[in-house]
């Protein structure tokens, strides 16, 4: 599958905010879970031009977005859309936002915080690069939440 990256635009963040809903465990990650995260998404002003719309064939199947934190480092947060969640696609997906994030921005290191309880997803980083750094915990949804950091480094070929 072939992903383009675009600006996310205020119909498709109402998408992903209003019927992207997650099973279990994971509906941890709906955007209506936290009314602060779900108005800070809906702001186009606050989105600027750091959240982007990832999609095949003009359909949306993701986001990304990116701060950045130094001259060396981007921090990211992504997702996927929930029906393509759990089969297999995951590592396609993370490689084509990696790339897209190191052929826009050349960051050294890439930093993402992921929910502890997600194994599937820390899993998907390590296998894409990324390691455990840290750990924190963050009120959200209404709780206080374990986080672990990671990190990836630019690969040695790239220095």
């Amino acid at each position: 599958m072939t992903y383009q990256f675009s600006t996310l635009t205020q119909p498709q963040a109402e998408t992903i905010a209003y019927t992207w809903h997650y099973e279990g465990d994971y509906a941890f990650y709906n955007m209506e879970a936290d009314e602060a995260d779900l108005t800070e998404f809906l702001d186009a002003e606050q989105r600027g031009q750091s959240v982007f719309a990832i999609t095949s064939d003009t359909e949306l199947i993701g986001f990304v977005s990116v701060a950045r934190t130094d001259d060396e480092t981007l921090d990211i947060g992504l997702g996927m859309r929930p029906d393509l969640t759990g089969r297999g696609s995951g590592r396609a997906f993370l490689s084509s936002i990696l790339d897209f994030i190191e052929t826009t921005y050349a960051p050294r290191r890439i930093t993402l915080a992921v929910a502890a309880f997600n194994k599937r997803a820390i899993r998907l980083y390590e296998t894409c690069g990324f390691k455990q750094t840290g750990s924190f915990q963050q009120p959200t949804n209404g709780s206080v939440y374990d986080f672990v950091r990671m990190e990836r480094k630019e690969s040695p070929q790239n220095v």
